[in-house]
């Protein structure tokens, strides 16, 4: 199915509009190449604005390099959008002519843009070339969440559905013998709420020890308690 035919009308009018506030910033109101004013056309694989004579050129170019698009007249994906919102002329030139000499004639432009994006002559060598693939979820976003790309959403979706199907599973503690509470008890402890401010107790004058009340289930069983002196060794 062609990705432009699940566009619908709604969405490609308001991408129409984020573009056309594109092409008023500062740095997109000239064509990158030419320096022309007033540039109606797109690269979406290097994020520029182009008038239509550089169109043409960059067309000629091959889609391996270059794919042209109509601000006004072609259908865009989210995704493209999204790409050029974090490109844009200046961007794409900080890289394409990082090494480009101020004297550089411009007036031979078809031969002007095939050095810049075919031979790469001016393209820095230390900063990665601004492409799609370069691009984080972070950096691609939208305004609203209908305008996030496809891609986002599916994962997005999926991962809602996921979580909502898991099973509640109850969380399990083990027993440790004797309970906080009937700790309390057997100490003559006030109740938790007033524990802060209880009187202190002290369990040399209850003579209880930590043994007999762990052990004060089997108080009442008839056992014969063998001194240590009396135990069994193994030999």
């Amino acid at each position: 199915m062609n990705d432009k035919a699940s566009v619908s009308k709604e969405l490609n009018a308001k991408h129409a509009k984020l573009l056309e506030g594109l092409l008023k910033l500062p740095e997109n109101r000239e064509c990158a190449d030419c320096r022309g004013r007033a540039p109606r056309w797109a690269s979406i694989n290097l994020g520029i604005f182009i008038c239509l004579q550089c169109s043409g050129i960059h067309r000629s170019l091959g889609v391996h390099i270059s794919k042209v698009r109509s601000t006004t007249l072609d259908t865009w994906l989210p995704e493209q959008v999204a790409f050029m919102q974090c490109v844009g002329n200046e961007k794409s030139n900080n890289y394409w002519e990082a090494d480009l000499p101020a004297s550089e004639d411009r007036s031979d432009i078809g031969k002007f843009i095939r050095t810049k994006y075919q031979d790469k002559k001016w393209a820095s060598r230390y900063a990665p070339q601004p492409a799609p693939s370069n691009m984080t979820d972070e950096t691609i976003e939208f305004e609203e969440k209908a305008d996030i790309p496809r891609k986002a959403r599916k994962y997005s979706l999926e991962d809602e559905v996921f979580n909502a199907q898991q099973p509640q599973v109850p969380s399990t503690t083990r027993s440790r013998g004797v309970s906080l509470d009937t700790m309390d008890e057997l100490l003559n402890l006030p109740p938790k709420t007033g524990l802060i401010n209880a009187p202190s107790v002290k369990l040399k004058e209850e003579k209880k020890d930590l043994f007999s009340l762990l052990y004060a289930s089997e108080a009442n069983q008839d056992r014969t308690i063998v001194p240590p002196s009396r135990w069994a060794t193994f030999e």
